[in-house]
């Protein structure tokens, strides 16, 4: 199965209700940070990525598309894989993002920071950042390049900047799918993800 959505948004930018909502729309199963959670032994494949010998097909394995980490690390990459696919890239305010990221994804006793068999495979994503993920400018500096290097790589007509909030609409007309009927998912607040974790 060939990813028919690729997900160039980082973290904590609305990713886990956009899973949602492509499940809903049928370009499922969508692959998230959630995923490698579910299915530990499919961080080594992340990590021979990182590596320079990434297995796309085994990697996306029975998903017809991707958001969020690791993925979105390697958007450049998977875009040029999956040719046909278009390349869906969210965003939010980078203020807020950053406030977000400190508080779960690269809190000090966040999931990121702790030892273990995972260890490897959050460093082999996060090189760019590791060293300054604390840094306010640094992080919202690095938030802003990374949407504009999506923006000047991906034609336009492939490509949909995605605003968490905005809702089905500018969603299902990017996919030219029908605008569902139920509420937009709203999943992974920052309680919500600080409870998962300390579960």
């Amino acid at each position: 199965m060939a990813l028919k959505v690729v997900g160039s948004g980082l973290g904590r930018t609305g990713t886990k209700s956009l899973q949602s909502a492509l499940n809903i729309l049928g370009v499922g199963p969508c692959h998230h940070m959630v995923e490698v959670f579910a299915h530990p032994e499919t961080a080594r494949l992340w990590i021979e990525a990182a590596a320079g010998r990434p297995d796309w097909d085994a990697i996306f394995a029975g998903y017809g598309s991707m958001v969020d980490y690791p993925g979105a690390q390697y958007w450049r990459q998977i875009a040029a894989y999956y040719p046909q696919a278009k390349v869906l890239h969210s965003v939010r305010d980078p203020e807020a993002w950053f406030d977000s990221t400190q508080a779960t994804i690269f809190a000090p006793d966040g999931p990121t920071s702790r030892p273990g068999p995972m260890k490897e495979f959050f460093a082999s994503f996060s090189g760019e950042f590791r060293d300054h993920m604390h840094d306010r400018a640094f992080m919202t500096d690095y938030f802003c390049r990374h949407t504009e290097k999506v923006k000047r790589t991906i034609p336009p007509e492939r490509l949909l900047i995605y605003e968490a909030g905005q809702g089905w609409e500018p969603l299902c007309q990017f996919l030219e799918v029908p605008v569902p009927t139920m509420p937009f998912p709203n999943e992974n607040s920052r309680a919500e993800f600080i409870a998962r974790v300390r579960s």
